[in-house]
C-alpha cells in the first residue's frame, strides 16, 4: 500500500489556506434557503462571469446554516476568480494555461486507499435503508425559481468502460428528480463517460458510476480537459496529481463496482440506466433546466439519461459544493484547460509564436479566446491567423478568436478592445468562417437567426479579429513610453 501524505490535498486543506483572506473567502451562519436563495445572494457578492448585472468578482462563500439541512454546509464561488485559482494552485494566474499543459504532459496516477483512510465514507446511507431520499440527504441548490429542480452542478462523474480498461471523470449537470433518481445531461459526442455509457447500453447493462462532490480545485479544473488534449483512455485525475505532485486518492464504492475520490465531501453511487430517459423538468414543467455558461437559462431536455442512486456517503459536517452556470467559476473550470489545450497544439505546430492564451468571461471560458502573438520577422506575417485557425479547428466550441501583440495585456478587455480601434481595419482584419459547428447552448445558433449559414441548431459563423500590427509597420505603432519607477508604491503609504 502506498504511503499516504500526512496532510493530503482536499477541499478542506484548500479552504484552510484561503480562509483568513476576506478577498477570497467569507462564511456566514445566517440561515439561507437552498431553493434559489443561495445563487440569488451570491450573484451580488461574487458570481461575475456572464451573470446578469449587477454582479462582480468577490470571495467564495461558505453558508453554514442551510434551511432543511442542519448538519450540512454549502460552498459556492470557490473558483470564481482567476487570481484565487492561481493562489490555490500556488501558481501565477497569468500562466495557468501553461501550468496545466505541463501537468497533462507529466501525469501522476491516482492511488487506491483503504476505506478507513477515506473520509468520504465516514457516513453511509444505502438506497435499501428505510426513508432513503437523496433530496433530504444532499443539499443541492436550485439556482433560479425556474429551474427544473435542485441541481448537482459541480459533481465529478467517475466511470469506466465495461471491461475496466479505461476510466474517466467528467462534470455534468444533474437534477434531483426523485428519492433515488437523477437526470444527467451527457452532451452527444463530447464526453468519454458518454462513450462508455453507449458501450454499456449496447450490452443492455447499467453503468456503475460515482458522483464526487466537494473537491480540491486541482481535481475539478484538471477534470475538464477534452480531446484532443486528453484522448479516450486518458484519466484526467492524472492532471490533478501532476498539479499537486501528489496522487489523487481513490476508494472502492460501498454499493457499486467503481471507485470514488476518497477525500470528497459527498459521494453519490449508482448506475446510469440503459435505454432509459426522463424529462428534465418533469417535476416543475417550467421548460427550463438551469442557467448555463452563455448567460441564459438552458431549455429543459425532454430525454435525459437516468441515474439510479444506490448510496450516498459523506464526510462528517459535509460541504456541498455548487457553482452558478454563467459565473466566473465556469470560466476557470472550462477556460483554463482550453487555454492549456490551445497552447499544446500551437506550441507543436508553430513553436514560439503564441506567447499566451486567455479564454475570458465574455465567452464563458468556451466561446472566445484571446491569443498573444510573437512575430520575429517579416516572414511571420500571417502566422497569427494560422494560430487562430488551429485553435478553431481543434475546439469546435470556440466562436471568436482575438489576435493581439505582445504589448497588449490579454487579461484586460479594455486593452484588447483598444486594438480594434487603433490596430484594425474591418475590411481586411476580420475573417469570417460560416457554417461551422459550435456549442449548442449558444441561442443564436438556430436556422431562423441565420438561414443562409445555419442549417441545423448548433451551427455557427466563427470570426477571427486580427488586432496585430503588420510586422513591417511595427515602428509606427509603439505605445507611449513612461518612466519606469520601481518604488511607486511608497506614494500610497
Amino acid at each position: 500500500m502506498t504511503k499516504l501524505p500526512q496532510d493530503p490535498w482536499d477541499l478542506r486543506k484548500v479552504l484552510r489556506e484561503i480562509q483568513d483572506d476576506p478577498v477570497d473567502f467569507h462564511e456566514t451562519d445566517v440561515e439561507i434557503d437552498p431553493d434559489a436563495e443561495i445563487s440569488g445572494v451570491y450573484r451580488y457578492i461574487g458570481a461575475g462571469g456572464t451573470v446578469e448585472r449587477p454582479t462582480k468578482e468577490g470571495p467564495a462563500m461558505l453558508f453554514n446554516n442551510i434551511k432543511g439541512f442542519p448538519d450540512s454546509r454549502v460552498l459556492i464561488g470557490l473558483m470564481a476568480s482567476r487570481k484565487r485559482v492561481g493562489k490555490m494552485l500556488h501558481h501565477d494566474y497569468k500562466t495557468l494555461g501553461r501550468f496545466l499543459k505541463d501537468a497533462v504532459e507529466n501525469p501522476v496516477h491516482p492511488v487506491k486507499v483503504d476505506k478507513k483512510d477515506a473520509p468520504a465514507q465516514e457516513e453511509v446511507y444505502l438506497a435499501t435503508d428505510p426513508d432513503f431520499d437523496i433530496r433530504k440527504l444532499v443539499p443541492a441548490p436550485t439556482n433560479t425559481p425556474y429551474d427544473a429542480g435542485p441541481y448537482i452542478t459541480c459533481g465529478l462523474v467517475k466511470g469506466s468502460n465495461p471491461d475496466k480498461t479505461m476510466t474517466d471523470v467528467t462534470i455534468h449537470r444533474m437534477v434531483l428528480e426523485d428519492k433515488d433518481t437523477l437526470g444527467i445531461y451527457i452532451m452527444p459526442g463530447g464526453r468519454h463517460i458518454g462513450h462508455f455509457q453507449k458501450e454499456f447500453e449496447k450490452l443492455n447493462k447499467p453503468m456503475p458510476i460515482t458522483i464526487n462532490i466537494g473537491l480540491d480545485p486541482a481535481v475539478t479544473i484538471g477534470a475538464t480537459f477534452e480531446p484532443p488534449t486528453t484522448p479516450l483512455g486518458y484519466d484526467e485525475l492524472d492532471v490533478a496529481g501532476a498539479l499537486r505532485q501528489e496522487p489523487v486518492q481513490l476508494v472502492d464504492g460501498v454499493s457499486v463496482d467503481e471507485t470514488a475520490l476518497a477525500r470528497s465531501e459527498y459521494v453519490l453511487e449508482g448506475y446510469i440506466m440503459p435505454n432509459e430517459t426522463i424529462q428534465e423538468d418533469i417535476n416543475t414543467h417550467t421548460g427550463f433546466a438551469m442557467p448555463e455558461f452563455p448567460g441564459y437559462n438552458g431549455p429543459a431536455n425532454p430525454a435525459l439519461n437516468v441515474i439510479k442512486v444506490t448510496a450516498v456517503t459523506h464526510r462528517k459536517n459535509p460541504i456541498m459544493q455548487s457553482v452558478i452556470g454563467p459565473s466566473e467559476e465556469h470560466v476557470s473550470m472550462a477556460g483554463i484547460p482550453t487555454e492549456a489545450s490551445i497552447l499544446e497544439l500551437v506550441d507543436k505546430a508553430i513553436p514560439g509564436k503564441v506567447v499566451n492564451v486567455y479564454n475570458p468571461p465574455a465567452g464563458g471560458g468556451k466561446l472566445m479566446t484571446i491569443m498573444q502573438i510573437h512575430k520575429d520577422e517579416l516572414a511571420d506575417e500571417g502566422i497569427q491567423r494560422q494560430a487562430a485557425i488551429l485553435a478553431l479547428s481543434a475546439f469546435k466550441e470556440l466562436k471568436t478568436v482575438w489576435l493581439v501583440d505582445e504589448d497588449v495585456d490579454i487579461f484586460d478587455m479594455n486593452d484588447v478592445i483598444w486594438t480594434m480601434n487603433t490596430r484594425f481595419q474591418a475590411d481586411q482584419d476580420i475573417v469570417v468562417l460560416p457554417g461551422m459547428r459550435n456549442h449548442p447552448l449558444d441561442p443564436s445558433e438556430r436556422p431562423q437567426y441565420d438561414p443562409k449559414s445555419i442549417r441545423v441548431k448548433g451551427m455557427s459563423s466563427k470570426v477571427i479579429i486580427d488586432g496585430t500590427v503588420p510586422y513591417d509597420m511595427k515602428d509606427q505603432f509603439k505605445r507611449a513610453q513612461f518612466k519606469e519607477v520601481s518604488d511607486w508604491e511608497k506614494y500610497l503609504k
